[in-house]
């Protein structure tokens, strides 16, 4: 893409080779333009906003020293700028505090004395063997790449570097851990023997609704609408930087409503009853946080305890265990073998796509398909 020479008069004047921002006629991008030296660099994006995010960025990195002009950069130096001035600033706390513990742990340790020009793929083959060398899972090996090969974008689109090399390395195969769901028997079983549990509310909201752990435990009662038998997913329960806080969703997609069927109503009243005399007992220790799976003080539930609680439970009830992850699983199984419609359980589970709710569940296609079969053979005798 060319640059943005042909576009109207910039919205604001600004010193000589600052960078002005312009719309393009023949496309609608927007665009801005920046002195590098005796090179003009330029950006683009879809909204003024995103012009001007990323000409802050680029007169941050290539303007006030966080990157020398006079030779290239260290991998470190690239990567803790990049973080700072184009990650941070774009994405929710919990995104970047995951980049940036894979940039100190994996990538700096192993690239970051080499200069960002010098960096070659066999360097980057290098340290995934490495890595993986170490006890690495192939899981984590994968998101350093993938973290690698994001900020080596940002760099090849700023003329910092030639080519993604990156992009020239295969990421290390990744296992999809195998899916455990309930059967509707060992479902029913499960809830039975939870009966009285102070997390029973908490496993049959995972069950029936689907809902991932940190959104089961960053719901507030605000969520829950018991007149309109609906529950509000706005938030979930995630640690950062060592504290557990309320963030958004995963996806705008994972921000939904969902209604609620009877037992989980039922279950939510008896859980908010328990809820009110914790409240009584623990008197001025008691913490107005509004969660509606709390401790016993009012605070953030720990994800470790309810999986401790949730294991224990299944042992309590002679049954095999499972993760806690596969009561989504299970929601989702049981919803398709009923035949409810992959979009209505995709929109359920808060996925993006059908196509990923399908991929995920594809054990359940035969199934699908036997009904289906059966119910064509139903029509056609008819």
């Amino acid at each position: 893409m060319g640059p943005c020479r042909s576009g109207p008069r910039p919205l604001t004047r600004r010193s000589y080779g600052i960078g002005s921002v312009y719309k393009r006629k023949s496309d609608g991008l927007w665009c801005a333009s920046l002195l590098d030296g005796a090179t003009r660099k330029y950006v683009y994006g879809k909204t003024r906003h995103d012009v001007m995010a990323k000409l802050r960025t680029a007169q941050v990195m290539l303007g006030t020293g966080h990157i020398s002009q006079r030779r290239s950069p260290t991998v470190e130096e690239f990567l803790r700028s990049w973080l700072e001035t184009s990650v941070k600033p774009r994405v929710r706390p919990l995104t970047y505090a995951g980049y940036k513990v894979n940039v100190e742990k994996h990538l700096i340790p192993t690239l970051g004395k080499i200069r960002l020009a010098e960096l070659t793929p066999q360097h980057v083959q290098l340290m995934m063997n490495n890595r993986l060398a170490a006890g690495f899972s192939p899981k984590t090996i994968s998101y350093v790449h993938q973290v690698l090969r994001t900020s080596l974008g940002l760099a090849v689109r700023w003329d910092m570097v030639s080519r993604n090399v990156a992009n020239l390395v295969d990421k290390p195969r990744v296992e999809r851990k195998p899916i455990n769901p309930l059967a509707p028997d060992e479902a029913r079983r499960f809830l039975t023997a939870i009966q009285g549990h102070r997390l029973e509310a908490l496993f049959t909201v995972a069950l029936a609704l689907g809902l991932r752990q940190g959104e089961a435990l960053g719901l507030r009662w605000e969520d829950v609408d018991f007149d309109g038998g609906t529950l509000h997913v706005r938030n979930q329960l995630q640690r950062v930087d060592g504290r557990l806080l309320l963030v958004p969703p995963k996806t705008n997609k994972s921000r939904r409503t969902l209604v609620m069927p009877s037992l989980i109503v039922g279950a939510l009243r008896e859980h908010e009853k328990r809820q009110v005399a914790e409240r009584i007992w623990a008197g001025s220790k008691w913490k107005n946080s509004d969660l509606v799976f709390a401790n016993r003080t009012g605070g953030p539930v720990q994800a470790r305890r309810v999986i401790e609680e949730f294991h224990s439970a299944l042992r309590d009830a002679g049954m095999r265990r499972i993760r806690f992850h596969d009561l989504r699983h299970s929601c989702a199984t049981l919803l398709l073998v009923q035949g409810v419609s992959p979009r209505v359980v995709m929109e359920v589970l808060g996925h993006s796509e059908i196509a990923l709710t399908m991929n995920a569940y594809s054990h359940v296609v035969p199934e699908l398909q036997r009904d289906a079969a059966e119910r064509m053979q139903a029509i056609l005798e008819r």
